[in-house]
């Protein structure tokens, strides 16, 4: 009986296996309509149809797992995994291309639109797209935006800032959530340690933005926005490791304390193995031991309101240096080192207001803790920075959406340099800096007609030390055609300079650092022509982004490094500067799985000085290229779950600092960072890559640390030896000595069902 019973059993399941089902349903797009005449297809089986005028379809298949492609013109083909057990019913909704390319933004306008919608031209890249590129930070991700350029300032330390349109780091305010919590001392390191499990986009605003923004929004603005609270996954870890001997681990979780959702993330990068491939005796790539942890608080509200807490904790050791260098030496003078130890808290939250009124008030607060160390240079310094505003929203009626605020700004700052001291009757005391920048703003987003748009907003600050500021912006969106946009922009700038903060060539090599006057506030005018057109056909969606812009800057600081190669002078320029030039973004999606972008920038960075003489001079501006460009080719091999990503970046020559008699090219040659990655998905939410990072083995010249064997200046005097009377200089820098590097990494997300 029970091998009967046995039997019955197996020829029941058997029968299954080869027995059809129906499956019917409807696709729809992304906005509900349904989507006729998609084909639907399952290559295991060879079977295909179509969808009727209504989107309906219906196809027999057998019983088990299915993987259906999916595709429709004017949509990207999808591809979906069912197990097939009884007749069953479907939806499936497709992604229009369009879609896919018209994200909703917030950074240029503080409220969340679609960026086709947009009067300010805003580029979007997502996660997915950063991680493209193999790297282990957000910094140098940025090496694939077009006219963005991750720069290394410092050939020991290997601090960076972010270059956009050829402008230096200082010019580019980064946000993150939309606050202004990467400023100051942390202007080197802000977007180093945060967990890329956490990262859901990165927007891109080029030209000033000081209205809504404030001092430092005066080359563009770099929002880093996080992912929410609620839409993120339960659980997510990523893992790297190079043949560099980098290791890197991320992760988050999701978890619940009553009413208040929690994401927490963790992000680790360690890098303790020295390396000297061009033979300088100097470490290619500086040494790293970094820990980040980060929180977000999600508290839940009646009314649909909201409340968030982000807390985000930072503790980094690196050094660079002599080969043999280490902590025993730090501060000696018998082996070359450059070692920072820092320590960051940062703190952001907002809270929607509980009136009628649409009233939402935000801070965020930094504190930067540097115990730092240049040869036998001392450098301690500590800086907080408070942020605050209370923004009101208000669409007045179907044209107006009018949006003010009011804006306060502090800044402590103290280290152990003479820019904090006073010379009080021959005794020297220290004295902080310390300064409030309260301001209010207003802006109104109207609609003149169907096919215009107008943002009109102004921005007034007062410096306690510098006095009234007033900042304006005018922005027209003007659509020729369904396809087709056009921008067209003014805005004005300022910055206040901390000098020390945000330069760490101040600090590091032998030059002296010389501020000859008081230094005035940064001002500069922003004018862009911005034309934007789709093209849609039945095998491709395409996006064409073209930019002509033009910045004027008056008062502008630069540092000065060829009046006396053994300092740096700091004064305000006694004359003009100049940031202009064009660029072109291009997006094609095509209806099988292939993406590519591309995108490129012609750049004309130069000042006017005005001689004793009364005399102008051009100068092209130092770190400056000539021109980049951006390319990132992804093909995705659906049935086996693989994808390739192709990615590079090109650089124009730079003007590069150099000392008397230098023997050095004054000018870079051009240059091209290339990567590949390939990835593949597996069941359960597993991913694992590999590929290659620097394809072409790119580095700078190896002499680009000057007397790298004499870093203390010991033997510089020797005039048989040395009769030029070079000094120790590292100044000579514009891209990492990382050659080509090899990498591996694995992936989990996990989803709790519902």
């Amino acid at each position: 009986m029970r091998f009967i019973t046995i039997l019955f059993f197996v020829f029941y399941i058997t029968s299954l296996v080869g027995q059809e089902r129906i499956i019917s349903g409807v696709v729809t797009s992304s906005k509900g309509e349904s989507v006729p005449y998609a084909s639907i297809y399952e290559k295991e089986q060879n079977i295909g149809v179509s969808t009727d005028i209504d989107g309906i379809f219906s196809i027999k298949l057998s019983t088990g797992k299915v993987d259906l492609i999916v595709a429709a013109y004017g949509f990207s083909n999808s591809f979906f995994s069912y197990n097939i057990h009884n007749d069953t019913s479907l939806n499936i909704v497709l992604t229009t291309l369009e879609d896919i390319l018209d994200e909703v933004v917030i950074s240029g306008t503080m409220l969340s639109i679609s960026k086709k919608d947009s009067p300010i031209p805003i580029e979007v890249y997502s996660a997915e797209y950063l991680k493209k590129v193999p790297t282990p930070s957000i910094f140098e991700a940025t090496q694939n935006i077009n006219g963005v350029r991750p720069q290394i300032n410092c050939a020991v330390c290997n601090t960076g800032d972010i270059h956009i349109n050829g402008m230096e780091g200082p010019y580019t305010m980064v946000t993150i959530d939309g606050m202004p919590l990467v400023g100051g001392l942390s202007t080197v390191y802000g977007l180093q340690g945060i967990p890329s499990s956490l990262l859901e986009r990165v927007e891109v605003v080029k030209g000033a933005a000081s209205t809504l923004y404030g001092s430092e929004a005066v080359a563009g603005l770099i929002n880093v926005i996080t992912k929410d609270v609620k839409s993120a996954s339960d659980f997510a870890f990523e893992s790297s490791a190079t043949t560099w001997n980098e290791y890197q681990l991320d992760g988050h979780i999701k978890y619940k304390l009553g009413k208040v959702k929690s994401l927490f993330g963790a992000s680790y990068y360690n890098y303790t193995k020295p390396v000297d491939n061009n033979g300088d005796n100097f470490t290619d790539v500086t040494l790293k031991d970094r820990i980040s942890l980060f929180n977000k608080f999600s508290f839940e509200r009646k009314d649909n309101r909201f409340a968030n807490i982000l807390v985000r904790l930072m503790k980094e050791d690196r050094w660079g240096g002599e080969m043999k260098w280490d902590d025993s030496f730090r501060g000696g003078d018998s082996l070359y080192g450059e070692s920072i130890y820092t320590n960051r808290i940062e703190v952001v939250g907002n809270y929607e207001l509980p009136v009628k009124p649409r009233i939402i008030v935000s801070g965020s607060y930094s504190f930067h803790d540097q115990d730092s160390y240049y040869g036998t240079l001392s450098y301690q310094a500590k800086q907080h920075i408070g942020y605050g505003q209370a923004v009101w929203h208000e669409n007045i009626n179907t044209r107006h959406a009018l949006l003010t605020g009011l804006a306060l700004r502090y800044n402590h700052y103290d280290d152990n340099t003479y820019a904090t001291e006073i010379n009080d009757s021959s005794n020297y005391v220290n004295m902080p800096d310390e300064w409030f920048l309260p301001g209010v703003f207003i802006q109104d987003n109207f609609k003149l007609n169907e096919k215009t748009k107008v943002l009109i907003g102004g921005r007034y600050d007062y410096h306690l030390k510098h006095g009234s500021i007033f900042t304006p912006r005018l922005n027209i969106k003007v659509d020729p055609t369904s396809r087709s946009e056009i921008r067209v922009g003014y805005g004005s700038g300022f910055r206040v300079v901390n000098l020390f903060t945000e330069d760490h060539a101040a600090l590091t090599g032998a030059r002296d650092v010389v501020v000859s006057e008081d230094l005035s506030p940064e001002k500069s005018h922003n004018i862009n022509l911005n034309y934007v057109q789709r093209i849609n056909t039945n095998k491709m969606y395409m996006t064409f982004d073209a930019s002509i812009f033009h910045t004027n800057f008056s008062n502008k600081i630069t540092p000065d490094y060829e009046t006396n190669d053994k300092q740096i002078i700091y004064s305000n320029l006694d004359g003009y500067a100049i940031s202009q030039g064009i660029s072109l973004n291009a997006r094609i999606l095509f209806n099988f799985p292939l993406q590519i972008n591309f995108g490129g920038t012609i750049l004309d960075v130069y000042s006017i000085n005005k001689t004793a003489d009364d005399l102008l001079i051009r100068e092209r501006q130092l770190f400056a290229e000539k021109y980049t460009g951006t390319w990132s080719v992804s093909y995705q091999i659906q049935k086996l779950k693989v994808r390739i990503d192709y990615t590079g970046s090109l650089y124009g020559p730079m003007k590069l600092p150099l000392v008397e008699n230098d023997f050095r090219d004054e000018f870079s040659k051009p240059f091209s960072l290339q990567n590949i990655k390939i990835s593949k998905s597996f069941k359960g939410g597993i991913r694992v890559n590999c590929g290659v990072r620097n394809l072409l083995n790119f580095t700078p010249p190896s002499n680009s640390i000057l007397r790298a064997h004499d870093p203390f200046n010991k033997n510089s005097d020797d005039i048989t030896e040395n009769p030029y009377g070079y000094e120790f200089d590292p100044t000579y820098i514009y891209s990492s000595f990382q050659g080509i590097t090899f990498f591996g990494g694995v992936s989990y997300e996990f989803n709790k069902k519902k």
